[in-house]
């Protein structure tokens, strides 16, 4: 899925498409939060940060606003699409800012180890590809695990593992410039359910995410 993130026979495909300008009326429109629940949790200094395309008018007639109501902040939610394969394995979330791609610990580590297994270097050389596709500057690299064991422990392990990531990524992209963000969040910011093994195996992972380019599609 990594190389190219097509949808086939064994890929579940999730499309979110989301661009309009959402408008807080105190005491008459509630934001919705369905819609920013429905991604992964976002590590600090990777949220969207547009601003709204247009201004405005809180005067205008046709908001038929509640009397006594006041406009709040307009916001702009990013274009996402979400491509994952089934069970959650590798993931790719395309908004139209950035490219990031969440790996499960099992497709690169064995079992509580940040060292990288026999097939864990072809998905992040794939990873590395799209990276120069997209002329990418900076890179981040995070790491996170589920809420099983000490805090401490997993905020070492998502570290180290985010760091043999980085190894390979630096290794593939040699001297080009990029430079990279390198975080362990540990048990921080899950994307499912740690209640249940399902969820613990999505909720350990390294993501990478970086800017989107002109050469990307």
């Amino acid at each position: 899925m990594v190389n190219g993130a097509r949808p086939n026979a064994r890929g579940q495909v999730r499309r979110i498409a989301v661009a309009v300008a959402l408008l807080a009326a105190a005491g008459a429109i509630d934001v919705p939060n369905a819609l920013a629940d429905e991604g992964p949790s976002v590590p600090p200094g990777t949220e969207a940060s547009a601003a709204a395309p247009v201004e405005v008018n809180p005067e205008d007639t046709d908001l038929k606003m509640a009397d006594g109501a006041t406009l709040g902040e307009s916001r702009v939610l990013d274009i996402v699409q979400v491509v994952e394969e089934q069970g959650g394995e590798e993931r790719r979330e395309d908004t139209n800012a950035t490219v990031k791609f969440a790996l499960q610990a099992e497709v690169l580590f064995a079992k509580d180890s940040s060292a990288l297994g026999p097939a864990a270097n072809a998905r992040i050389v794939a990873i590395a590809a799209e990276i120069r596709k997209q002329n990418a500057a900076k890179v981040r690299v995070f790491g996170f695990t589920d809420n099983l064991g000490t805090s401490a422990h997993g905020d070492v392990l998502s570290k180290q593992r985010a760091n043999a990531v980085h190894g390979v990524l630096s290794r593939e992209l040699g001297g080009g410039g990029t430079t990279f963000e390198i975080r362990g969040y540990g048990e921080q910011y899950p994307i499912a359910d740690n209640g249940t093994e399902e969820g613990r195996k999505k909720n350990r992972r390294v993501e990478v995410s970086f800017p989107r380019g002109e050469g990307g599609s």
